[in-house]
């Protein structure tokens, strides 16, 4: 537990003069302002040339015939007020604050419906014609499919449909999560509420070391929100992705109050995952730091990624009782039973190649009754090899086709917003792969959440007058 010509998927609005050209950036936050609909478009080739020879007259735009045209784009934005609000309630889980907010536990799933039917007949107004399909899309298709398949042959049927139906949830969202974000602002808007949980996360999880709110052995905090963040190695998870993309976002806004900001979300997710006493969150922690100083230096690469290795290593020295020899020891009870594991979801994976152990049950099978504590064995030994292999294709994907729009904005010499945005995204994947290696997540939000970001902000990028027109641009 996801590119083809720039997807115009929409009717373009033209502009005359170089006013057309522009970027209107109101409150000087790096953002562009814009609605969808301002953003301008490359013409096709040759559309000129054709229409020269063209004598007929241009059709009148009524006032009614352009309202008409304009309300799918109108509906998609409320396609995207329910999603903003279904993951407002996957992150905060208000219900779990007071018992006075008991009735709305089935929020989020309500929401998620009325946002669906939303969103399938705007989305089949839109799209009248097949073209700029987003590979990853059909990647987590083909998982949804081999998780079904997975069924039949597990030996819990009724645990591995439930769990089916939970993950079709997942997808779902995603593939509206893909269509509905296609302006800057509803791109920022999630990266936002993303990040404002996440200083809850990791300020609660500060303090409840500091106040001895622990759970394993006297050493592990429990998390201030339930689901997906109440284990501590999962919160670290998500921690370790979230800390590039408030680098990110430092680099692409400008004044320096939002800097400071985002400077100081970065700090306190360190100082969160530190908080977590998770090994996997620590080795993810180092790669992110190596991987941002990789891809922000311009000179002395190898310079930068040392020092952001010396600074893990004073976090590790620095860090409270107990942190460095629980990152450094690899011979206690807990990594050798994740060990025996591991080596337990291999095994499995090759008696079982083809359809796997059936959907969530490795548990059942595991020498511990646990799950297998690695992402990507999770898989191949619950949905099979060729599983594994569409969701490895599943995290790659975005990496190359983002680092692909990121190296032609970086030929421009002039490194915009969208080239740090796209930096923090492939270094949270990065921060997602290593880390998820220690945990069972691959049916969960998280990486779903960063594909989704990541194939926003290429679509934004290759549309942005700011890339060049190349074939690799289009392709």
């Amino acid at each position: 537990m996801q590119r083809n010509p720039p997807i115009m998927d929409y009717e373009p609005v033209t502009r005359s003069g170089p006013a057309g050209a522009q970027r209107d950036d109101f409150d000087g936050d790096g953002f562009d302002d814009r609605g969808f609909d301002d953003q301008p478009l490359r013409p096709e080739p040759g559309l000129a040339e054709s229409r020269q020879f063209d004598a007929r007259p241009s059709p009148v735009a009524t006032p009614k015939s352009q309202w008409k045209r304009a309300l799918p784009r109108r509906i998609h934005g409320v396609s995207f007020a329910g999603l903003f609000l279904f993951m407002f309630f996957i992150y905060f889980r208000p219900y779990e604050l007071s018992q006075h907010l008991d009735f709305l536990k089935n929020a989020a799933f309500w929401i998620a419906v009325l946002t669906i039917a939303i969103f399938l007949p705007t989305q089949m107004g839109l799209e009248k014609k097949r073209r700029g399909r987003q590979p990853e899309v059909f990647l987590v298709l083909a998982l949804l499919l081999a998780a079904l398949l997975s069924i039949p042959g597990s030996l819990d049927t009724p645990w591995a449909w439930t769990s089916w139906i939970e993950y079709s949830k997942v997808v779902v969202m995603f593939v509206v999560m893909v269509n509905v974000v296609r302006t800057e602002k509803r791109l920022r808007a999630l990266l936002y509420l993303a990040l404002v949980a996440s200083c809850v996360m990791a300020t609660a999880a500060v303090n409840d070391y500091r106040l001895g709110r622990l759970l394993e052995s006297g050493l592990r905090i429990e998390g201030v929100i339930g689901g997906l963040f109440s284990n501590p190695n999962d919160l670290a998870l998500h921690l370790v992705t979230m800390i590039p993309l408030a680098v990110g976002l430092f680099f692409a806004s400008k004044g320096p109050a939002k800097k400071l900001i985002f400077a100081g979300c970065a700090v306190l997710f360190i100082t969160g995952v530190v908080a977590t006493f998770s090994r996997g969150g620590f080795v993810g922690l180092v790669c992110i730091m190596a991987a941002l100083a990789w891809k922000l230096a311009r000179k002395n690469r190898i310079l930068f990624a040392i020092g952001g290795l010396g600074l893990v290593l004073v976090v590790v020295v620095a860090g409270p009782g107990g942190y460095q020899s629980r990152v450094t020891e690899g011979t206690d009870a807990s990594a050798v039973a994740r060990t025996g594991e591991l080596k337990r979801s291999v095994f499995l994976m090759t008696r079982h190649p083809l359809f796997g152990l059936g959907m969530n049950n490795f548990i059942l099978f595991s020498n511990t009754s646990h799950a297998s504590h690695n992402a990507y064995t999770q898989v191949g030994s619950e949905l099979g090899i060729p599983a594994m292999v569409i969701y490895i294709l599943f995290l790659i994907t975005p990496l190359k086709r983002l680092g692909k729009v990121r190296r032609q904005l970086e030929s421009t010499r002039s490194r915009g917003r969208y080239y740090y945005l796209s930096v923090g995204i492939e270094a949270s994947l990065i921060g997602y792969m290593v880390t998820s290696f220690f945990l069972s997540v691959a049916y969960l939000w998280y990486v779903y959440f960063l594909v989704g970001y990541a194939i926003a902000l290429r679509r934004l990028s290759e549309e942005s007058p700011e890339l060049p027109v190349t074939k690799s641009t289009a392709n």
